[in-house]
């Protein structure tokens, strides 16, 4: 197994946890609204974690897929 395999399978294990902790906060973040309850600045910062998360992924994601030149 070479290097890129190792490196391959360090991104997705990666993604894996970050869409993990993505859902948590989903979860989070939906139980908050329902609650009728919320912490505006709790609220802001939890869907600003989301967002940064969710670049993450993307990010990584694309480090996995090599561009292909059209």
């Amino acid at each position: 197994m070479g290097k890129d395999s190792i490196d391959q399978q360090e991104l997705l294990s990666r993604i894996e946890a970050l869409r993990e902790e993505h859902e948590a906060l989903n979860n989070e973040v939906d139980a908050l609204s329902e609650n009728g309850v919320v912490d505006q600045l709790k609220f802001a910062r939890m869907k600003k974690d989301k967002l940064r998360i969710k670049d993450e992924i993307t990010s990584l994601e694309n480090q996995l897929t090599p561009d292909i030149i059209a």
